[in-house]
Formats: C-alpha cells, sequence, structure tokens
C-alpha cells in the first residue's frame, strides 16, 4: 500500500471541499472495497478523508411518503430497518443476499453504490484493462468471460457492476444526493447515475471532481410482491452470476431490473410494460441489444428463468 495523508472531516461541505484541495483523494467510510484496493496497488489515493463522522447514518420520513437514506447507513441497519422490510422488502432481500454480516455491518449504502467491478482482470495489475489503466485493452474479452457483461458493452470493456442493493434501488427509482465542493446540491436519479463504458470505461458514474454522496432518497410504495433471486456459484458471499429484482402488482404489471448482466443494474420501461406477457417477452426487451461471448450466452437463459421463477413466486404468494 502507497504511503497516503488522512483527514476527518466535520461536515460534507468541507470534505467535499477537501477533496477539490487534494487531486486524487477519496472518501473513506466503511472502506470495504477501498482498502482492498489500495493494498493491491489498484487504487492509490495521495490523501483519505474520513467521513465516519458526518450526520449521515440516519432513515427518515420524505414529505412525499417515501425515506430518505443517509449515506452513511450501514448495510445491516438499512436491511433491519422496519419500514424497508415492510415498504421495500426488495432492497432487504438484496442486501441481505450481497455480503457476509461482518461485510454489512460495516458496509455503507454510497459505498455499496460506488463498489467497483469484481473483473479478475480488473484485479490482476499484470493484465490490460481499460477500467483500471486507461488505454492498455480489455483481456477478458479474448480471455475467461463466463461471469461478465452481456449487454451494454463497449470494445473497451465488458465488466459488470457488482452491487446487489443498487438492483433493488434501481427497480425502486431510487435518487441519489450529494453535495459538491461550491456548496451546490443535486439530485441524480439512479437511472442517470452510472455511465456505459463506452471508450471511458475508468468513468464509471456522473459524479463530479469532489462531489460527494449524502443520502438516497426512495419513492413512495409501490405496493405489490417485492422479490429478489440471485444466482451464484456458491450459496454465499459471491456475485451474482444473474440476480432479478422484481416488484409484481396485483394486476401483473411491475418493474424488474437485472444484475450480472451490465456496467450498471439492467431495467427498462418497455420490458416493465411486458411484465404481463412473461419472462420471456420481458428479456426479449431487455436483451435486445445483447452482445454475449460464447462463455456468458447461457446469461440470456439464466436471466429469463429466473425471472420467470420469480414471477411465478410474486403470483403464488399473491
Amino acid at each position: 500500500m502507497r504511503a497516503f495523508t488522512f483527514e476527518r472531516a466535520a461536515t460534507p461541505a468541507q470534505a467535499a471541499s477537501s477533496a477539490m484541495q487534494h487531486p486524487g483523494a477519496r472518501f473513506i467510510a466503511g472502506g470495504t472495497n477501498l482498502l482492498d484496493l489500495m493494498k493491491l496497488e489498484i487504487e492509490t489515493p495521495s490523501h483519505l478523508i474520513d467521513v465516519n463522522g458526518l450526520a449521515l447514518d440516519s432513515i427518515e420520513p420524505t414529505a412525499g411518503g417515501g425515506l430518505r437514506i443517509g449515506a452513511l447507513v450501514r448495510n445491516t441497519d438499512l436491511a433491519a430497518d422496519a419500514r424497508i422490510r415492510r415498504d421495500y422488502a426488495v432492497l432487504t432481500r438484496a442486501l441481505v443476499a450481497g455480503a457476509s454480516g461482518q461485510l454489512r455491518n460495516q458496509a455503507t449504502t454510497a459505498g455499496n453504490l460506488l463498489q467497483r467491478t469484481r473483473c479478475p482482470y480488473f484485479y490482476d495489475v499484470n493484465q490490460p484493462c481499460n477500467k483500471r489503466q486507461p488505454g492498455t485493452g480489455c483481456a477478458a474479452r479474448e480471455g475467461f468471460s463466463r461471469q461478465h457483461a452481456v449487454v451494454g458493452v463497449s470494445e473497451a470493456c465488458i465488466a459488470t457492476h457488482p452491487s446487489d442493493m443498487a438492483v433493488a434501488m434501481r427497480v425502486l427509482d431510487a435518487v441519489i444526493e450529494t453535495v459538491s465542493p461550491d456548496g451546490s446540491q443535486r439530485a441524480i436519479p439512479i437511472a442517470e447515475f452510472y455511465c456505459a463504458p463506452g471508450d471511458t470505461p475508468h468513468i464509471e458514474t456522473v459524479l463530479q471532481p469532489g462531489e460527494l454522496i449524502v443520502a438516497v432518497t426512495l419513492p413512495a410504495p409501490l405496493g405489490g410482491t417485492h422479490i429478489y433471486r440471485k444466482v451464484r456459484d456458491r450459496a454465499s458471499y459471491a456475485f451474482a452470476l444473474v440476480s432479478v429484482a422484481a416488484v409484481i402488482l396485483p394486476e401483473g404489471g411491475g418493474r424488474v431490473a437485472v444484475g450480472g448482466v451490465a456496467h450498471q443494474p439492467w431495467r427498462s420501461a418497455a420490458a416493465d410494460a411486458e411484465l404481463p406477457h412473461g419472462a420471456q417477452a420481458v428479456c426479449d426487451v431487455l436483451f435486445a441489444d445483447a452482445r454475449p461471448t460464447e462463455a456468458n450466452r447461457y446469461k440470456l437463459l439464466l436471466a429469463q428463468r429466473t425471472l420467470a421463477s420469480a414471477i411465478a413466486e410474486a403470483r403464488s404468494n399473491a
């Protein structure tokens, strides 16, 4: 691990301002992903800004009937909150599926959204990776790609986003609140938060330098039956090959987001509209522009079958 300087921020504005004053700075809270990357020298921040002291660890109701989740709310606390369990059950299920209890105790809401890909070529500093070192190439394209993306890919990158929580947040239409170094604030719909890889896969979100996530807001509850299905190589502590977050409404409609298949949770309004017609109709729309490799083509059928299982469970519960 390379040497770095360290400070504890007192306010969100101070944290954002300090990040601008220290090029290469990173915010740190739980550190469940960042510290591993620093040990491997994939991330080499010259300055760390500890944000744990900021008052961003509460879950509060909003005027619109939803919930505002502080950026520092730990995954364990978010999953266990009675309001989340009752009205946003897909989020609780995704969080519990996402990691071990020890990691959930430490990991934060904002950090979960910002975790980086677990592509093995990204983690191997001896391999070319445009996400880790722009312009070097993508070893995964001609390598072992069984776990990689099948849709939304580019010639420069086929990595997937690893978060389970983000898939549930996407199906719930969460909004991400931030503060910038100049003190300005903005609200970013999660649908617009992640960047397509294109020629710049190292630019993963629309966050600007120094911009700090302060909260995630959920709109009023959708109702319906909430399902989260995660298919992985082993029963625990493994990232999704395919995951499905679904909210199935009594009349048969609803929403679907899929994880493990793209650079972000994958969802489209046109695919949601096909829910009454079944899983194949939804997936035909969701994956209309899919570009799988021979090694990961199975994900298209796996996603369809996982969604079909979720729909059947929802209808059975109803």
